[in-house]
């Protein structure tokens, strides 16, 4: 049994510790999490909640027609705004190894930016 459970440690089947939380150091659900997250003293990834809002999406109005602005416009925002956080935090930390922007499927139409650094 113990060998089970330590093959599947930090994977989708297992059922107790957030696998994502595992791969990444952290967690798009963040505390509200149903898994574990099991953290460590420190870390080389950082988290910035709601950093990125997706002006195609908050342009939606209440009846939901959707926005004005098109694809290309919606890219280059998002090009924008991932070059100025790159280089905002590659300033402050060094080498970034790594940034993802992840799209917050379950709530508002916020992203978060996830940030690994060198340790």
């Amino acid at each position: 049994m113990a060998e089970y459970l330590a093959s599947i440690f930090g994977t989708e089947k297992d059922k107790v510790n957030c696998s994502f939380y595992f791969k990444i150091g952290a967690c798009r659900h963040g505390e509200r999490c149903s898994r574990l997250h099991n953290k460590p003293t420190f870390s080389q990834t950082i988290l910035l909640q709601n950093t990125y809002q997706n002006p195609q999406s908050a342009a939606q109005v209440a009846d939901g027609t959707s926005s004005a602005i098109s694809d290309v416009e919606a890219q280059e925002h998002y090009d924008r705004f991932f070059e100025d956080v790159f280089l905002e935090l590659e300033e402050k930390y060094g080498e970034i190894e790594e940034m993802n922007v992840c799209d917050n499927l379950g709530g508002p139409p916020c992203w978060q930016c996830l940030c690994q650094v060198p340790l």
